[in-house]
């Protein structure tokens, strides 16, 4: 009966350490919801990981290229709304909604993705 007591009280301890780690991961706190911005421009990589899929894309702001980091929803969830580790190539024209980062940087949230051919894809 104590080891059970001691494994339950154990389980209940270590979930309630990593409850914070957990929550702050998934804070979007570092982008701007309230703005609304839309990329255009060519995938330059795509990484299929886990938490999060991020495409990086290249896009010509002031005839210079910058490298935007795209933050998409996580492979899981990407797959269930139809999307593949393929769906996107590298040097593919896209049109990108996202929600920016609060301090400038180029990088954003994806709301969804438009492809050349008119398909949608949705992120968040």
């Amino acid at each position: 009966m104590r080891a059970i007591a001691v494994v339950v009280l154990g389980s209940m301890w270590m979930w309630g350490a990593l409850a914070p780690v957990a929550e702050a991961h998934h804070s979007f706190a570092m982008f701007d919801k309230a703005k609304f911005r839309t990329l255009e421009g060519k995938v330059a990589r795509i990484e299929w990981t886990n938490p999060h899929t991020y495409v990086f894309m290249n896009v010509v702001e002031q005839g210079k290229v910058q490298l935007y980091t795209l933050e998409c929803s996580s492979p899981n969830e990407l797959s269930r709304w139809g999307w593949k580790p393929q769906t996107l190539k590298v040097g593919e024209e896209v049109k990108v909604e996202i929600f920016p980062m609060r301090d400038g940087r180029p990088a954003g949230l994806v709301v969804s993705i438009t492809k050349a051919d008119g398909a949608v894809l949705k992120s968040h």
